[in-house]
């Protein structure tokens, strides 16, 4: 069984769900139903809901950090809470081969390999869509690379949304990329020889990992706070006389810079927050919306 077994194909709405699926697709649901004193407990900051069309209609697209646990559970969590609808996650296409209990939980989260293809499928049926376009390589952040988006020439998503006329609502994210902190950078001694050993066992050409510490000496996570805001649509509609990869350009370049400047102005908000680093005694006087 492969991660996107819920995809109808094109022409038809029925859903097939394996019996090992839907165990863990209820389980799930009954965790994020009950998240809720939790997120109370925690306070994340948590702003732009307004932004995000009641339809569900719309594609998210997040930046990865160093603790990406934090966005795949916030993003979808929020979004189900203020509008009803499940987010589909784009997952990376590695994941395509995965069986067994790593499939299940995967498809019962709802996310699907992210080709264009089952993206398609999911903009046919108007679902919300999850995606960050730096990918993996995005997670692993060196000195220096904090909240910094490593999108290159990744215009897939800006291409979808175009072909779909679908909106983009930005997902901006900090405060994962804090729980560690890297003590090298990627161009050092140790940056370029993790690149040159992922390669050689097979790994992405520009994935590598950097030397980190949490708490202390350990890799224990420093707590931390997270910031989360979801920006305004951006219209991906193509206008008449516009050449379709310029406009393709266009959209990724606008949803680019809106989510640099989101991160931008989450990270001043939180350098003058005296909670961001979950002191207890701070709890009320945390900076809110």
């Amino acid at each position: 069984m492969t991660a996107n077994t819920d995809v109808p194909p094109e022409g038809s709405d029925v859903i097939v769900v394996p019996p090992g699926e839907r165990m863990w697709r209820t389980l799930l649901t009954v965790v994020a139903d009950n998240l809720e004193p939790l997120m109370k407990l925690y306070r994340p900051y948590v702003d732009g809901l307004d932004n995000l069309p009641a339809d569900g209609r719309f594609l998210i697209v997040g930046n990865h950090t160093q603790m990406s646990f934090a966005e795949i559970v916030m993003i979808p969590y929020f979004v189900r809470h203020t509008i009803g609808k499940q987010v589909r996650p784009l997952a990376d296409r590695q994941f395509g081969n995965a069986r067994g209990l790593q499939a299940d939980l995967i498809a019962a989260y709802g996310a699907v390999v992210g080709t264009p293809e089952t993206a398609g499928a999911l903009m046919r049926h108007d679902q919300t869509i999850l995606v960050f376009p730096g990918g993996g390589r995005e997670i692993a952040k060196f000195k220096g690379e904090e909240y910094r988006l490593r999108w290159e020439n990744r215009y897939g998503f800006a291409r979808l949304a175009t072909d779909h006329d679908y909106p983009i609502v930005t997902a901006a994210l900090v405060g994962a990329d804090d729980v560690y902190t890297s003590l090298v950078t990627r161009d050092g001694v140790f940056g370029r020889f993790s690149g040159w050993l992922g390669k050689r066992i097979g790994g992405p050409p520009d994935m590598a990992m950097p030397l980190l510490r949490g708490v202390g000496p350990t890799l224990i996570p420093r707590p931390q706070r997270m910031y989360l805001r979801f920006g305004p649509p951006i219209s991906s509609a193509l206008p008449d006389g516009i050449e379709r990869e310029a406009w393709t350009a266009k959209v990724k370049a606008e949803v680019q810079a809106q989510l640099e400047t989101e991160l931008a102005d989450l990270q001043r908000i939180r350098s003058a927050d005296p909670y961001r680093e979950l002191n207890p005694l701070a709890w009320r006087s945390a900076v809110m919306p």
